[in-house]
Formats: C-alpha cells, structure tokens, sequence
C-alpha cells in the first residue's frame, strides 16, 4: 500500500516558488527521514500533506486521499504530528493520561466527560509504551523527553495511519536525545507506531529505524532512496554544498562535519 504520493508537487507563495516538482512516494513498509536545513521546505511540506496548506500544481495522495477529490478533515484523523511547539500547548496541571486522553478529542485540554473506558485505555497505553512512571504526574513535572512521548501516546490513541515527528529532539539535552531515540527504536520495533516520517536537521538522529532518508534543499529534493544510499560523503556533500566526513557514531549512526 502506498502511505503517501507526491507527483510534481508545487508550492508557490506571493509569486515565489517554495516547493518544485517534488516526486515522493512513501510505501507501507518503509520509514522516512526528511533532512534539511532552514528554510529547506521541511515544514512546508508537511503542511501540505496534512492538508493545512493547498499546493499550487502537482498531485498528492495521502493515505488513498486525493487532493481536491476527497474529504481533508477525514484524512487530518488519520495522521499525527508531534513537534516540541505543539507540546507546549497542553494544560501543564493536566496529568499525563489526561493528556493522551485528549486525543480521543482531538482538542488541547479535555472539555468532554471522559469515561472510565477511555482513562483506563490512555493508562493501559501509557503502560504498554513503557512510560508507567508518568502516570498520575502533571505535564510540568516531565522531562521534555517524557512530554515528547506523552505526545506521542496521544497520537496513538486514536490509532493514527501515518506519524510525523517534527523535529522532536529540539530542546533536549544529549543524554534526553539518546534516550528518546532509545524508546522510539523499541516502539518501531515492537510494531506499536505506524508508518513514520521524521524531519531533522542532523544526520545522527537518523537512526536504523528509518528505512528511507529525502534531501530537501532550497524547495527541491537533492537527493532521496536508501538511508546507507543517501547518506555517503558524495550525496552529503553535494547536498551541503560543501566537502563533508563522515564519521561513524554507535555503529549504525552517523555524525558528519565540516571537512
């Protein structure tokens, strides 16, 4: 099954064009990384997939949707988007499960009576993705790293197709990083998220996990395939537009610098 297709996507703000002829195709077995610098387009373009924006020419389908031919708020429940900004919204006095609960919702905060189903169903997931320990806490009291994946029970909740995370190690420190990554390499592997689209601006945030990795520079795409295929001294290179090493980091990451 074909999770989302991009063919000739165009997007074209006050006569600028910010997106060019982006052919993408994202398949049910695979797990994408989307590489980029500032002003790249990352963000962009996932606006466009969630339909929050509309792209100019081109045709996309996401999750069997078709732009302009379906229904948008229909395919918005089915994709969950997680980025440090948007946890920032979510009342800081509400517990943890309170917080995954509201997915049900779709809402920030919980305004609806909430069962005791659907309480104990936040709590069950909370358990089953290893973050017991955040039971019963308020959201102020987490790690930015524990929020994050609060987030992310959220999400899933609601049993969502397609996961994107937006930059979510912003504001972490090194040792939060690793143990985000850390959680989310056992969610991948347990098969408890669903397909999974990460933008990132550094090359050792793309670990095993993801199968697929797209190089978005300036609105286009430089380079994509293969995560070992996209990440060599050639393509970053050419990508950075300036001569890079690679070096190796915990065995199946890398880390890459200036050379």
């Amino acid at each position: 099954m074909t999770i989302l297709s991009c063919e000739q996507l165009s997007f074209v703000r006050n006569k600028q064009p910010l997106l060019s002829a982006i052919d993408w195709q994202v398949e049910e077995t695979q797990n994408w990384a989307i590489l980029g610098l500032n002003g790249a387009g990352k963000s962009l373009l996932l606006q466009l997939i969630t339909g929050q924006l509309w792209p100019s020419s081109g045709k996309l389908t996401v999750l069997g949707t078709v732009f302009g031919q379906s229904s948008i708020p229909e395919l918005r429940q089915k994709i969950a988007w997680i980025s440090p900004a948007y946890l920032n919204e979510f009342p800081e006095h509400e517990t943890a499960e309170k917080i995954v609960v509201s997915g049900y919702f779709a809402s920030v905060g919980v305004y609806q009576k909430v069962s005791d189903e659907q309480l104990a169903a936040a709590k069950k997931l909370l358990v089953e993705l290893g973050l017991e320990e955040v039971i019963g806490r308020t959201f102020h009291t987490l790690s930015q790293g524990q929020k994050q994946l609060v987030g992310i029970a959220r999400s899933l909740i609601n049993r969502p197709k397609l996961l994107i995370l937006d930059e979510p190690t912003n504001g972490l420190d090194l040792f939060a990083r690793e143990e985000f990554l850390a959680r989310l390499h056992q969610l991948v592997t347990n098969k408890q998220i669903p397909n999974l689209v990460l933008v990132t601006h550094h090359t050792e945030e793309i670990t095993t996990d993801f199968t697929h990795v797209l190089l978005l520079r300036d609105g286009q795409i430089v380079h994509q395939g293969l995560r070992g295929e996209c990440l060599t001294t050639a393509h970053l290179s050419s990508f950075y537009q300036k001569e890079v090493v690679i070096l190796p980091y915990k065995d199946t990451r890398f880390l890459v610098y200036p050379a």
